[in-house]
């Protein structure tokens, strides 16, 4: 049974976790990690003194967080316990879809739940479902779509993360992560990692299965080049993909490699992001979300001190970056803007 809400129509600024509070309308959030700026392009991005604000906790892994403007409401995936909660400053948390990524009846452990979940062009909800290993729609009328299921009739391993073109292609990433045994899994369909292409047609083309763990995925203003984090302990890298006129990719190129920071302890791989407007790369890894001028270079990191999933541009004005932290969610001001 699917239960839904209603229809979809940070120079350095250093809080120590837990000591301090910030008042945001009527509400007092608890202040988490800190801020470390790099470069002094990061204060165009991040200004000064912006803190990071710890808005509802307690979950178990959260992922796909995605801002809805209509409802001025973050949904975000809760992956062991397979459900879409739904976080509004007046309301705090409330469950949006369960069951959200598995709908068997089977029990099973792992991570079963939705992961990313984004908008389409036309504002409709689109989840990558673990446990169901496939990507889905919610229509206006709260029925599901399958977008994508399978690659030349094998299922896929479990799609994780994706982002729109502005034509509506979809592209998304598929690790096995949502495979009880992961790699081991018996049920495992396809022997690869892919990237792959859904277009408006409904046709699935395989971009790329040469990355080990191929996992966040965003797309450059211009949409000719295509980022791919790949969340692999011994090669953490994000990698940077032309886009061919035809689809394809070209050669791709090391955009960053944070397998160093992996080595160091710092906690995190790399995984979700978010691109704004003008092509700056807000990238969850190591030590949080690392901040990457168009041309790879590191300005800064938005440090929560803590495996940080995912990340989303949303508030009122756009300017606020929500992320996914472990167990928690939280967000912090920003002086930019989302791409979408």
């Amino acid at each position: 049974m699917v239960r839904m809400g209603l229809s979809l129509g940070l120079t350095v600024a250093v809080a120590l976790a837990g000591l301090s509070l910030c008042t945001a309308g009527m509400k007092q959030y608890k202040i988490i990690g800190k801020v470390e700026a790099l470069d002094p392009e990061f204060e165009k991005l991040v200004p000064r003194g912006a803190q990071i604000e710890q808005l509802a906790e307690g979950f178990a892994w959260t992922e796909g967080p995605v801002w809805i403007a209509d409802q001025k409401a973050l949904l975000f995936s809760d992956i062991p316990n397979n459900v879409v909660n739904k976080w509004t400053e007046s309301k705090g948390v409330e469950v949006f879809i369960k069951p959200s990524g598995y709908t068997g009846t089977k029990k099973r452990g792992g991570e079963p739940g939705s992961n990313g979940l984004l908008l389409d062009p036309e504002g409709r909800l689109v989840l990558c479902e673990h446990g169901d290993r496939r990507i889905t729609r919610i229509e206006k009328d709260g029925k599901k779509t399958v977008l994508a299921d399978n690659y030349m009739g094998k299922k896929f391993n479990s799609p994780n993360d994706a982002v729109f073109s502005s034509k509506g292609e979809l592209y998304f990433t598929d690790p096995p992560y949502g495979l009880e045994k992961n790699y081991d899994d018996p049920a495992r369909e396809l022997d690869w990692c892919g990237v792959y292409r859904r277009s408006p047609d409904g046709k699935i083309t395989l971009l790329t299965k040469e990355m080990s763990r191929p996992n966040g995925i965003a797309l450059s203003p211009d949409e000719k080049t295509l980022y791919v984090a790949n969340s692999d302990p011994f090669k953490a890298i994000w990698m940077a993909f032309p886009i061919n006129a035809d689809g394809s990719l070209g050669t791709g190129k090391v955009f960053y490699d944070a397998t160093p920071w992996v080595k160091q302890g710092r906690p995190g791989l790399p995984d979700g992001m978010k691109v704004d407007r003008a092509g700056n790369l807000f990238a969850t890894g190591p030590g949080g979300v690392l901040v990457f001028n168009p041309q790879g270079k590191l300005l800064g990191v938005i440090n929560t001190m803590d495996k940080t999933s995912n990340c989303a541009f949303g508030g009122d004005d756009g300017m606020t970056l929500f992320m996914t932290v472990n167990h928690t969610i939280a967000r912090i001001r920003t002086s930019t803007r989302g791409l979408r």
